[in-house]
């Protein structure tokens, strides 16, 4: 049983839909109480009822008991990489929700202290765990696909305009605040790119000036791969889509995630065929929750179960990664 606290909440991720992980993991985690270091409780009142009857604290109450081994850092973007340092300073074991802070300089010291104190660190990536991902994973790194040529992603959704206007918040708009998921599965499948071509702009749809259309290229040896993500897009969450392209075989995980009684499915398409009408192999997950299974890895982490398969070195990677795909080139 792992001793755990979270700090922060935030509006437009998930830090509730964490929260309400840990809370039913109960065979997992034991929640010793929460922080709103950021003024969430003022910012966000809409999204306080899910921590009732939890002890609240401050930051400083839950980083020096030492019987609270582990964090989720769930606070706006931008605060992240703040309190994770401060947690892995003090030794905490940390989930953070997605991708980190908007320095470079802050995320290696980051990983740099997690590393030097050997502490499980794990990123609110959720799409690593989607079963017909891993499924996918497993036939990519196992040869079934042949050689990977291209990988295409889509994120898409419809959003209000002043969401897509705080996504000026960010380096890159879109692509930063999701389009981080689809890099994240191009990074895994294909390696660091030979070159990063971002195209993020911003649609003026309703006035909104950010960067609400990201679009990035990866030129690689033998082909070339994108992500595409539309905060303004009319039926773009069931568009959402994963394809890898290979020399024997493509695989098309369409939709992505398909909301249902007590959770979501996914639909995997597989095709082997040289023949153009050639329908494939369509196949689909039972009900799965979107979080629960990335909380109990981080808790097996944790307890020494298994290896992190993202290592640190692949979290450092893929964070450079992400902000040549928001066109801010580290130094």
């Amino acid at each position: 049983m792992i001793k755990i606290a979270q700090i922060g909440t935030s509006k437009n991720s998930h830090g509730n839909s964490i929260w309400e992980s840990i809370k039913k993991q109960t065979g997992l985690f034991e929640i010793a109480g929460y922080a709103f270091p950021e003024n969430e409780r003022e910012k966000f009142p809409d999204r306080m009822k899910p921590f009732d009857g939890y002890p609240e604290m401050t930051v400083d109450e839950i980083l020096a008991n030492p019987e609270i081994e582990a964090v989720t850092v769930e606070t706006e973007e931008i605060y992240l990489t703040k309190y994770a340092l401060m947690a892995s300073k003090a030794g905490k074991h940390i989930h953070m929700e997605k991708p980190g802070g908007r320095e470079l300089v802050d995320f290696e010291q980051l990983i740099h202290t997690a590393k030097e104190r050997s502490l499980t660190f794990s990123t609110g990536y959720m799409y690593r765990f989607n079963p017909k991902v891993l499924e996918a994973l497993d036939k990519v790194d196992k040869g079934a696909l042949g050689e990977i040529y291209a990988v295409e992603a889509h994120m898409d959704c419809k959003h209000p305009p002043e969401v897509r206007q705080w996504l000026e918040n960010f380096p890159g708009g879109m692509m930063f605040f999701l389009g981080c998921h689809l890099v994240d599965l191009i990074y895994r499948i294909q390696g660091e790119p030979l070159e990063v071509i971002p195209m993020n702009c911003a649609t003026g749809l309703d006035g909104v000036s950010a960067k609400d259309y990201g679009m990035v290229a990866f030129r690689y040896p033998n082909g070339i791969s994108f992500a595409k993500t539309c905060a303004c897009e009319n039926g773009g969450f069931l568009r959402r889509q994963l394809v890898i392209c290979g020399s024997k075989g493509t695989i098309e995980i369409k939709p992505f995630e398909v909301s249902a009684e007590g959770g979501q499915y996914t639909v995997m398409n597989e095709t082997y065929h040289s023949n153009w009408n050639a329908p494939g192999n369509m196949t689909k997950t039972g009900i799965y929750d979107r979080y629960d299974a990335m909380m109990k890895n981080f808790a097996e982490l944790v307890m020494g179960k298994k290896d992190n398969p993202y290592t640190y070195a692949y979290e450092y990677g893929l964070y450079k990664l992400l902000l040549r795909a928001c066109g801010k080139e580290p130094a």
